[in-house]
């Protein structure tokens, strides 16, 4: 229940709060499975030393009632981040404490302060493992002051074959949380990735992303002797049909008549929004004849968008279509040509395609429409 409830509190809370909220969460495991499994090697000890009933209480409670607590008061502070990052700190007091109190066992000794050195490691690197070894020995200081001092070079074999489960299991349980955390992480990066290139209405490519693939294109056509298409489309008299039916409809214009172009093109060619209400495509390896046809099925298929904000309208597109062409200079000079072919479009009327009066480019690798 605690997990769920900390994921509940996550939504909706400050950026601070939701990060010491995940650092609780990633917490929880290793510390609940590193505890559970010292017990054992810490138990094998005291047993041999015969501690007393409250130390065993002691024991039990930090091992098994703790990992919950700490959950819970990280769940419940204003600046859990703050609260997580004491609590990796009590854990290296405990530790500590635990050390000592076992005389400084060679195995369970060496076996724990590389287990929270990884702790401390995972929670706030290297700053975090020297204010964790701090904590170990105060924790030490407080159990030399209880117990005294002792010295146990020599481990018993009752209590290496304790310590044989936290050898294994918690190695394990850091590996996997860290392996998540890394899957995480590549998600949130392709997330933002998708983001920094993709149009937030239409999800089509924004310009900036757009025109690195139209230089991308421009080289690969200079170099190989391919042919290829730039167009640019405007949708008619939008600013009309945004003043009169509300922004709501626009952007929905926008948003469907982006989708339909997306539809409509082949497997390999490449749409973004321009701006405003312009939209850009490339068609690599298509002649200006085949890019025609294309453009042709995506005109008639806007023209028959209907839209729920504003039943009566309806949309249509002026084209410019500009096949490459060695001629060409550079990006700039294409997109100025399939930007003139696009006012031509505009001044004969809208609702048509233009095809740019560029010298054509011969090549027997075309793709099919």
């Amino acid at each position: 229940m605690g997990i769920a409830q900390l994921k509940s509190d996550m939504q909706g809370a400050p950026l601070s709060k939701k990060v010491g909220l995940a650092l609780a969460r990633r917490s929880f495991l290793p510390r609940a499975i590193g505890l559970g499994v010292g017990f054992f090697c810490v138990a094998a000890v005291l047993r041999e030393q015969g501690a007393a009933l409250w130390l065993w209480a002691v024991l039990v409670a930090h091992c098994y009632l703790w990992p919950l607590l700490a959950l819970r008061l990280a769940q419940r502070a204003e600046a859990p981040l703050r609260v997580e990052r004491r609590q990796v700190l009590l854990d290296s007091l405990m530790g500590g404490f635990w050390i000592a109190t076992i005389q400084f066992n060679v195995l369970p000794t060496v076996m724990m302060l590389s287990m929270l050195a990884m702790n401390n490691t995972a929670a706030g690197g290297t700053r975090m493992v020297g204010l964790g070894l701090g904590a170990q020995v105060v924790g030490m200081g407080l159990a030399v002051l209880l117990f005294g001092f002792g010295w146990q070079p020599l481990t018993s074999q009752t209590v290496i074959y304790a310590c044989i489960p936290m050898l294994v299991v918690h190695p394990l349980t850091i590996g996997l949380v860290l392996y998540q955390l890394a899957v995480q992480l590549g998600r949130s990066k392709r997330a933002l990735r998708h983001l920094s290139r993709t149009d937030s209405l239409t999800q089509l490519f924004n310009r900036g992303y757009w025109k690195e693939c139209l230089g991308l294109e421009f080289e690969r056509c200079r170099q190989m002797a391919v042919p290829a298409c730039l167009v640019l489309i405007d949708v008619d008299h939008f600013k009309h049909a945004n003043d009169r039916h509300g922004h709501v409809a626009g952007d929905s214009v926008l948003r469907e008549v982006g989708e339909c172009i997306s539809r409509n093109l082949r497997g390999a060619d490449t749409a973004g929004r321009y701006g405003g209400d312009e939209f850009c495509v490339l068609l690599p390896r298509a002649t200006q004849a085949q890019a025609h046809e294309v453009l042709e099925r995506v005109r008639a298929a806007v023209s028959a968008l209907r839209f729920a904000e504003a039943e009566h309208l309806q949309v249509s597109l002026s084209i410019g279509i500009a096949g490459y062409s060695p001629a060409l200079a550079d990006t700039t000079a294409w997109l100025n040509a399939a930007d003139a072919a696009l006012y031509q479009a505009k001044h004969q009327g809208r609702n048509c395609i233009v095809l740019a009066d560029t010298p054509p480019m011969e090549s027997s690798v075309v793709q099919p429409v």
